[in-house]
């Protein structure tokens, strides 16, 4: 009974709620993230639960991709942990969680700023071009600066970081890292995606889950073909 009924679901419907469930997690370790930094930031095991998801993260892409020196990272990060945990934490966890959020903002921005460079193809193009049957050079241009938005974007956070780090209580820049930084990223992208069909209407629409397949598509590629212009 269950197996007839769980392949009758649209892919529609699969999709949503894999969107929904994905969502709900990240909220859910973003609320966990603020409790933690604020009324156990220096415990060991707290470092493990903040520090531990986002290195299996990057590990799972890192395997996916075939990215040999990523994953020897991710171990040395796994035994850094082990180790911060066995000798009681840090002393100053708050400016580690700071460095946290700065670290992987920065990656993001290298991420989407090093595809800008000449003679590669900007993410947002790749991605873009994977998905649309026709484009254009004005898509083609929109993307470039799309990239390049993202880029500043993830900068800027950063240094708006560090600037409520040292200018206002611990528990003001907890809010910010963990429930107003994800926030702004999800209102980024969703003004971005309405001015995109405002001001360029020849984006032909997509589903959430066919773009959710060109970013994995990607992802699988090795990494001299994603920076690798196309004919």
């Amino acid at each position: 009974m269950w197996p007839s009924i769980a392949r009758s679901k649209p892919p529609a419907a699969v999709a949503a709620a894999v969107a929904l469930l994905t969502l709900a997690v990240f909220a859910g370790y973003a609320l966990l993230s603020h409790w933690l930094m604020v009324n156990a930031a220096r415990e060991p095991w707290a470092v493990a639960v903040l520090f531990g998801p986002l290195v299996l993260a990057v590990a799972v892409a890192a395997w996916q991709r075939r990215q040999r020196w990523v994953l020897a990272a991710c171990g040395l990060g796994v035994a850094l942990l082990a180790w911060v945990v066995a000798h009681g934490g840090v002393d100053d966890a708050n400016r580690m969680y700071v460095l946290q959020h700065g670290g992987i903002h920065l990656a993001l921005a290298w991420a989407f700023g090093s595809t800008l460079r000449a003679g590669s193809t900007p993410l947002i193009t790749a991605l873009a071009r994977s998905i649309h049957t026709r484009f254009t050079p004005e898509m083609q241009a929109y993307t470039r600066w799309v990239t390049g938005m993202w880029t500043v974007y993830f900068i800027g956070m950063v240094a708006l970081s560090v600037l409520v780090y040292l200018l206002a209580p611990w528990p003001w820049w907890s809010v910010f890292g963990n429930l107003l930084s994800p926030l702004a990223a999800a209102a980024v992208f969703l003004v971005e995606f309405g001015m995109r069909y405002r001001r360029h209407p020849d984006f032909e629409r997509v589903s959430i889950r066919a773009a959710i397949n060109a970013y994995r598509r990607h992802n699988a590629q090795p990494a001299a073909e994603t920076g690798a212009p196309r004919p």
